[in-house]
């Protein structure tokens, strides 16, 4: 680079790091008159195993009882519904989606589960930090179109409440 700004090669290598570390496809450092972008193409692998929770990390709200924990199973990918339906409830992010606040706890909602506007409907992990996905309306779970532990992208319908 003979444009005569320096750039710290260790700085380079970190971010590249967090790259890998976060299967990330692409970071940006900016500091006053720099920049460094780091950018690579993502590997054609298995999705990564889902992680586990910490210990304590959140508890599961009070739930009224709804339909059993075995009728969480999404529903067939050919039955996804249109974008514009109005009880989509879509990713806003890449990450991880779970279903429960904890390994072996009961899941936020379950199919027919009456909910309330705010209510925690599932979490997605991403960069080690878990995002409540909350439900922008009252009303009740019709569909679950995601399994806990699976990787979601962003705009992915998860859920439809109605």
């Amino acid at each position: 680079m003979s444009n005569g700004i320096q750039f710290d090669p260790e700085a380079i290598r970190a971010l590249a790091q967090i790259l890998r570390d976060t299967d990330l496809t692409e970071i940006e450092l900016v500091e006053k008159d720099s920049r460094i972008r780091v950018a690579r193409e993502p590997a054609a692998a298995p999705a990564p195993a889902p992680m586990a929770w910490p210990a304590g990390m959140m508890q599961a709200p009070a739930m009224p009882a709804a339909a059993p924990a075995a009728a969480i199973v999404p529903s067939e990918a050919s039955e996804v519904p249109d974008a514009k339906h109005p009880g989509l409830i879509a990713s806003p992010m890449v990450g991880v989606a779970y279903l429960s606040p904890e390994p072996g706890q009961p899941p936020f909602v379950t199919l027919g589960a009456k909910v309330a506007q705010g209510q925690t409907l599932l979490l997605i992990e991403a960069m080690k930090t878990f995002n409540q996905i909350r439900s922008p309306r009252a009303g009740t779970v019709t569909r679950i179109l995601v399994e806990s532990g699976t990787p979601v992208e962003y705009g992915e319908p998860l859920l439809i409440v109605e």
